[in-house]
């Protein structure tokens, strides 16, 4: 046999022994790792909003849209899922700061749907249903037939009027539609003994009626009893006095603000109307002069941020108690 025919049979073998070696090496080199495929609680299948999804591993590139959706993710800790965020009425809280710098922002408010495609998302979590307005290219059923997947805030089409345990939910879900449920029930559990040691402070306390001015001129844009804004005043010993209004925020006269004698009045900080400009507007108007609030310049703020179902909405209940 020639020198070179037996050179090239001692690499054939050479590299069937290698290669059973290379596959073992190549299965073992991630330690006890699963395939995302196979990571527990995995396909997870959630029906949010009418619209059934399975997920057979959890998002890689979540683009969020909404102050409460991106600081939903900030909070479970998924700031490494984020390939962009669009629409924050607010700066993200202190305690997100660090997570948040440098996610890329999309928009100052809604982005186009090729700005949204742009970003390679694999999900995209709204926070009102106008993050999804057909009319804009960005309807749920576009971005699947895309290939994304995508959530509403529960808020966002809720047909009864929304709860803490509505915030619960929220919360859970996008935590098992991460693979982090555990630390969404972390966090359930500790604001569940926030909010119980409020109740017990204020268990003696007969509830303030309290009127929520979010703007409006000719009429008072307020909060309704359809959004978890109402839940939030109960909660911190008020009386929403247009619980009765059935929608989260709806507009009401200001004869009927007059009517209803508020206590006290919420102001949303919020936009380009600043709270003093509002306070101004309220203390001016001789229609509100004989309203206890107004009279005894009773106001407490909330931004808009912590009066829709995202992380803020416990800690809303103790700053509003601590005003009221």
């Amino acid at each position: 046999m020639s020198r070179p025919i037996r050179a090239s049979l001692r690499a054939l073998v050479a590299a069937s022994l290698l290669a059973p070696l290379a596959a073992c090496s190549s299965a073992s080199g991630g330690g006890t790792s699963k395939p995302e495929s196979e990571a527990p609680g995995f396909p997870y299948t959630v029906t949010n909003c009418g619209v059934k999804t399975t997920y057979d591993a959890p998002p890689k590139r979540a683009v969020t849209m909404n102050q409460h959706t991106t600081e939903v993710m900030l909070e479970l800790g998924l700031k490494d899922r984020l390939a962009g965020t669009a629409y924050l009425d607010d700066k993200v809280l202190p305690e997100y700061a660090k997570a948040y710098a440098g996610t890329p922002v999309l928009a100052e408010e809604y982005p186009s749907y090729e700005k949204l495609l742009a970003a390679n998302p694999d999900f995209v979590y709204g926070g009102y249903a106008s993050a999804f307005q057909a009319g804009e290219g960005r309807s749920r059923e576009a971005l699947a037939k895309s290939g994304i997947k995508s959530r509403l805030n529960v808020e966002g089409c809720a047909k009864r009027p929304v709860s803490m345990n509505d915030v619960y939910r929220e919360v859970r879900e996008v935590g098992s539609t991460f693979g982090v449920r555990a630390r969404a029930d972390e966090w359930v559990g500790e604001t569940k003994r926030e909010l119980a040691a409020t109740a017990e402070k204020l268990k003696s306390r007969k509830p303030l009626p309290v009127f929520v001015y979010d703007s409006g001129d000719k009429t008072a844009f307020t909060a309704g009893g359809r959004g978890i804004g109402n839940d939030i005043i109960e909660r911190a010993g008020g009386r929403n006095v247009f619980a009765d209004l059935d929608k989260s925020f709806g507009d009401a006269s200001w004869e009927s603000v007059v009517d209803r004698k508020p206590e006290a009045i919420v102001i949303l900080d919020y936009g380009g109307t600043t709270v003093a400009q509002k306070k101004k507007r309220l203390l001016n108007d001789p229609v509100l002069a004989n309203v206890p609030a107004v009279k005894h310049k009773r106001f407490a703020v909330l931004p808009l941020s912590d009066v829709v179902a995202g992380v803020r909405a416990p800690g809303a209940v103790k700053r509003l108690a601590d005003q009221l």
